[in-house]
C-alpha cells in the first residue's frame, strides 16, 4: 500500500514533468516568434503563441534576457540532438548535413539580438560562446566526417570553418529583404559535393 510519502513523491514527479514539458513548451514558442520577428518581439506574442498568460512567461523567465539565454540552450540543445538523429534517418549522410545546417540558420536567426541582450555581461556571452562552441562543433564534425567517409564531400573541412561561413552568410539577413541567406548557405552546402 502507497504511503503518503509515495503519493507526495509520485505528485511531485508529475510536477516536474509537467514544469519541464510547459517550460519546453514556452521556449519552443518563443524561438519560433524569435525567428520570425527578433528578439524584441513582445511577449505577449509569445504567450499567445504558447497558449499561456504573460504572466506565466515572467514567472518562468523574469526578464527578456533570462528568456532570450534559456532560448538560446534550448536551440543549442535542440541543434546537438537533431545532429545523430538526422544521420541515423536521412538518406544520405549529406542530406542530414544539410537539414542539420538547416537548423542550424533557425538557430542563428534566434540568437540575432543576444549580444544586444547581454551587453552588460560580456562573461555571460562568453560562456554562452563557448557553451555553443563545445555542444555543437562535434555534432558538425560527426556530420561532415560521415559524409566524407560515404565519398560524398571531400575529406578535410572543419566543422568550425563550416560554421563561421554559414553563420557569416547570416549576418544581415533579418535587415534586408532581398538578401536571401538560405539560399547561398544551400549553394555552400551544395557546392562541398565531391564531383562525380
Amino acid at each position: 500500500m502507497a504511503t503518503q510519502a509515495d503519493r507526495s513523491a509520485g505528485a511531485s514527479q508529475r510536477k516536474r514533468a509537467d514544469a519541464v514539458r510547459n517550460e519546453k513548451t514556452l521556449l519552443d514558442a518563443a524561438a519560433a516568434v524569435f525567428v520570425t520577428s527578433g528578439v524584441e518581439a513582445p511577449v505577449r506574442d509569445i504567450a499567445a503563441r504558447a497558449g499561456v498568460g504573460t504572466g506565466t512567461i515572467y514567472r518562468h523567465f523574469p526578464t527578456r534576457a533570462d528568456l532570450i539565454i534559456a532560448v538560446y540552450r534550448h536551440q543549442v540543445e535542440a541543434c546537438a540532438e537533431a545532429g545523430p538523429a538526422l544521420l541515423a534517418s536521412s538518406a544520405t549522410p549529406h542530406a542530414a548535413l544539410g537539414r542539420w545546417i538547416d537548423l542550424f540558420v533557425d538557430f542563428l536567426v534566434t540568437k540575432r539580438g543576444l549580444a544586444g541582450a547581454l551587453q552588460p555581461d560580456n562573461a555571460g556571452f562568453d560562456t554562452l560562446h563557448a557553451y555553443f562552441l563545445d555542444r555543437l562543433v562535434p555534432v558538425c564534425t560527426q556530420l561532415l566526417d560521415a559524409a566524407a567517409e560515404a565519398g560524398e564531400i571531400r575529406p578535410g573541412t572543419h566543422a568550425y570553418e563550416l560554421m563561421r561561413g554559414v553563420g557569416n552568410l547570416c549576418i544581415g539577413a533579418d535587415s534586408d529583404p532581398n538578401y536571401d541567406a538560405r539560399r547561398l548557405v544551400e549553394l555552400l552546402i551544395a557546392g562541398l559535393l565531391r564531383q562525380r
